[in-house]
């Protein structure tokens, strides 16, 4: 019912017929004068005690109204809301700041919820939305929109950041532009799914410092892949500081990125790492909607920009698709010996000017199996050059796109060489206007290049919100890995030195382990091969340990790996594969799945590995078993699962890995007792 009664308001608030502005300043006039100017043409009631022309208090509105910003100090916020939801309002953007993304806030943002009600409440700390499509803005500063009949929808947690994003000259739509500030009642993904359910929304791009409610953002992606809209997003916090800047900031839990990378996969959230990338990816959004992984073709009049193409293609990830023969053919025809085939293709000023026979080199490349066509030029400067001579690029590309009905792009090298007016022109043609080689390889890696299947409708496994955790010591976590069929070491525990070495003999050779610490290795508490009774007894007396374990050693090791599971408060939990063992922190070679990852996804994550090889045989070596190896990660996330919320950290390092078994070699478990 809550849900319900959310997008009912949300959409009084979004599309109001009558608004009401409170509090004086600049900033409220900017709101006054900016709904004139983007065009709303319902009452719009000043709220202020003194100013000239204003009502006097809130009593004093004629009717109630359906979207009012409110831009008082944060006490006063509250009492506004308190008065607004008493005479059934629909909703409010909160401009004040010091709810909960500051330390004395927290008591005064529970009030303001309270207060609330059933409005929506959009913020508080943030500026509010600008709706182009039905010329709305609730928006104390300047913006950069203009009424559109569709485009994107563009959702952020921060203010001038939104801001920043209107001013794009790069041909790009945007019928939405909203902040969530701190999102104490309505959130981002709230927000986002009342906007994808307007058929005018033809994408959605999100910057986020925090994910918020996890079942709110499932919610979301489960609605874009029914409706068939790409989901893009740009996540702050792969560093300590924009995680504690994005904490202070809007009151949000930036989570680990590997993490936010693994959800995103799972989602099916597109993510980029640049804001311009999120631009370039969004305007492919919004004219060819959503793609399959695929490949790119891409042509140029020089050889410089085609090298350019490879190198940042391959870097990325993305792929160039082959030149067919018949291809081949019919490019030697059209242009001549002296042009070699290829791809990228350089194909020389020798057709420049003939806009015909540049449409049909530019036709014959995307005829074949790419799934984009990239046609890479840079337009002079209009105010200090002659231009005309580069219509005939447009003019081909218009025609390929109509003669091939495929997706066909320009491209300009450097971001500034792609005038804006030209770029709403190929917008409006079907043509895709990219702009700078980076950002434009940036956002076709994210479209086209390999990405794990999506899965919106698998449930999220996730943490409990606890601050009591136990840590079983290695012992104990094998023993209770064991009951869910992990293969563990033939084992004992001593009490004594003297009892070690006794109760090793049948198990030769062994390893020894001090119990009770965590990183034995670092501190001295491993001794591996040994062989005999006074070995054991000499390195157990060297520990100064309480007690031991004493475990058979593995024979015949393919590979070491390492299995962890962390608890994500942001995000959920975090299978992490790779490279095990002493070098584990040398090798930095891991991947990420979100629990539950399914068999199918856990295979392919371990061939992500450099260390892959060693699986299947390297250099004549015998191979890994690789089935039980599966078996094992997937017993790991049952525990995990079993455990309702209760663990916090799993690690097995190594998981020793033989032609016949995988064996947890060491293990730590940390969870709520």
């Amino acid at each position: 019912m809550r849900r319900r009664i959310v997008m009912r308001e949300l959409d009084r608030l979004f599309r109001p017929s009558l608004i009401a502005v409170i509090g004086g300043g600049a900033w409220c006039g900017s709101v006054i004068s900016g709904l004139d100017r983007i065009g709303f043409d319902g009452p719009v009631w000043h709220v202020h005690p003194t100013k000239d022309g204003a009502l006097r208090s809130l009593s004093d509105l004629p009717a109630k109204p359906d979207a009012c910003f409110i831009g008082v100090n944060r006490s006063a916020t509250v009492t506004c809301l308190r008065t607004l939801s008493d005479m059934g309002a629909g909703g409010a953007v909160c401009f004040a700041s010091g709810f909960a993304e500051s330390k004395d806030g927290t008591a005064l943002n529970k009030e303001l919820l309270e207060a609330a009600g059933d409005m929506a409440i959009v913020g508080p700390n943030c500026y509010g939305f600008v709706n182009a499509l039905d010329r709305i803005a609730l928006w104390p500063d300047v913006h950069g929109l203009v009424p559109v009949e569709a485009g994107v929808a563009i959702l952020t947690q921060s203010s001038n950041i939104a801001l920043n994003l209107s001013m794009q000259k790069r041909g790009l739509p945007i019928a939405f532009l909203g902040t969530a500030g701190n999102q104490a009642k309505i959130g981002l993904s709230a927000m986002a799914r009342y906007l994808l359910r307007d058929p005018r929304i033809t994408a959605l791009g999100l910057h986020i410092e925090g994910v918020g409610d996890l079942c709110d953002l499932q919610l979301l992606m489960q609605d874009a892949h029914r409706l068939g809209k790409t989901v893009i997003a740009l996540k702050s916090g792969r560093s300590e500081a924009a995680q504690t800047a994005a904490l202070s900031h809007t009151a949000s839990l930036a989570g680990s990125d590997a993490g936010a990378s693994a959800l995103f996969d799972r989602l099916g959230i597109l993510r980029v790492r640049s804001l311009d990338a999120l631009l370039e990816a969004l305007k492919h959004a919004h004219l060819y909607g959503p793609t399959k992984p695929g490949k790119i073709a891409s042509l140029s009049c020089s050889g410089g920009e085609a090298s350019l193409m490879a190198d940042g293609g391959e870097a990325r990830g993305v792929q160039f698709a082959p030149v067919s023969a018949d291809q081949n053919a019919a490019l030697e025809t059209a242009l001549g010996p002296l042009v070699t085939p290829a791809n990228p293709l350089d194909y020389h000023t020798f057709i420049w000017n003939d806009a015909p026979k540049m449409a049909e080199v530019y036709a014959i490349m995307a005829a074949g199996p790419a799934a984009l066509t990239v046609i890479v030029v840079d337009i002079p400067r209009a105010d200090r050059c002659e231009t005309d001579a580069w219509d005939c690029v447009e003019t081909a590309a218009l025609m390929a796109r109509k003669t091939t009905g495929k997706p066909i792009a320009l491209l300009a090298s450097l971001s500034d060489s792609l005038p804006e007016a030209m770029a709403a022109r190929l917008m409006a043609a079907g043509v895709l206007p990219l702009h700078g080689i980076e950002a434009a390889l940036d956002a076709l890696s994210v479209i086209y290049g390999a990405r794990p299947y999506a899965d919106p409708d698998r449930t999220i496994a996730a943490p409990a919100a606890s601050a009591t955790k136990h840590l079983l010591d290695e012992a104990d976590a094998k023993a209770a890995l064991a009951q869910h069929g992990l293969d563990v070491p033939r084992h004992v525990i001593a009490a004594t030195p003297v009892d070690a070495g006794r109760m090793a003999v049948p198990l030769f050779p062994v390893a020894i382990k001090a119990r009770g610490m965590a990183h034995k290795t670092e501190a001295g508490g491993v001794a591996l091969n040994l062989s005999s009774e006074a070995a054991v007894l000499k390195a157990a007396v060297r520990m100064d340990a309480t007690a031991f374990y004493i475990e058979e050693m593995i024979s015949d090791p393919v590979v070491e790996l390492l299995v962890s599971v962390l608890a994500d408060p942001a995000h959920g939990y975090i299978l992490t594969l790779g490279a095990g063992g002493v070098l584990t922190e040398l090798w930095q070679d891991t991947v990420h799945l979100l629990v539950p990852g399914t068999e199918q996804e856990v295979r392919a994550a371990l061939d992500q590995l450099r260390i892959a090889p060693l699986l299947y045989g390297y250099r004549g070596k015998p191979c890994a078993d690789l089935d039980a190896v599966i078996a094992a990660i997937m017993a790991i996330q049952d525990y995990v699962i079993v455990h309702d919320g209760r663990v916090v950290e799993l690690e097995i390092n190594p998981l020793i890995v033989t032609p016949t078994r995988a064996v947890v070699a060491d293990a730590l478990i940390r969870e709520e007792p």
